[in-house]
């Protein structure tokens, strides 16, 4: 795909918890066009359903109602084993909590989606001292999460996510865990990736440090967009 094609096509999308006069909206008929390329921010205070917008799209749950698609492959239609599949090829993820396999190195850890996609063994040696290069881990290849700081640990997590070079990154608060330096450091090295190689993100995020450098900001209030700002 190229710059400002539709990556991502919501329609009517909403996801409630609960029945009757428990009935929480989550999120409430949102429709929304993500195009590649784009560096966009979701944010809005706790409880405004950035996070549950964020899951949705990663396909980590299912909506009650509308659609979602990406790169015109509607995900809501597939099942457990094609939807799994389909992120593993697809959608690259970064949590707040970095979600590293604790008795992997950062070199095993990056490798990991690989193995599953099935890249031989040459490849994947080749892809992933590249892109922890390119994150600033040369050097730190064969620790384990426990034997890095949280900040480098948190430079595993982005290049396992783009080591595969996915059609979308998801990134639910990237920088909660981390001090600000840190924070703003990972930021702009994310947002050289983008400019660089087109690559998409999409933020879940109430950090001003993320706010500033995104070029869209896609603000919720009770599970409704309210205000759509494009820099």
């Amino acid at each position: 795909m190229t710059r400002n094609e539709t990556l991502i096509e919501i329609s009517n999308l909403s996801r409630h918890y609960g029945a009757g006069p428990t009935l929480v909206k989550a999120l409430d008929q949102i429709d929304l066009l993500i195009h590649q390329g784009e560096f966009t921010a979701i944010v809005g205070p706790s409880g405004s359903g950035k996070s549950t917008l964020l899951n949705l799209i990663g396909g980590l749950d299912a909506p009650t109602t509308g659609s979602i698609q990406l790169k015109g492959i509607p995900m809501n239609k597939m099942s457990g084993r094609e939807l799994s599949d389909f992120r593993r090829d697809h959608i690259g993820f970064i949590f707040q909590a970095y979600n590293l396999i604790p008795v992997l190195t950062a070199e095993e850890n990056v490798e990991y989606i690989m193995f599953l996609q099935g890249v031989s063994k040459k490849d994947r040696h080749e892809r992933t001292h590249a892109i922890l290069k390119r994150v600033g881990l040369e050097g730190r290849e064969h620790r384990r999460p426990d034997e890095l700081s949280g900040g480098q640990q948190q430079r595993v997590a982005i290049a396992r996510a783009m080591v595969s070079q996915p059609s979308l990154i998801l990134a639910d608060e990237p920088t909660a865990n981390l001090d600000s330096h840190t924070g703003a450091e990972l930021l702009d090295m994310m947002r050289d990736l983008n400019e660089r190689e087109g690559m998409t993100f999409l933020f879940s995020t109430h950090d001003p440090m993320v706010m500033e450098r995104a070029r869209r900001l896609i603000r919720l209030h009770d599970g409704r967009i309210f205000k759509d700002e494009r820099r």
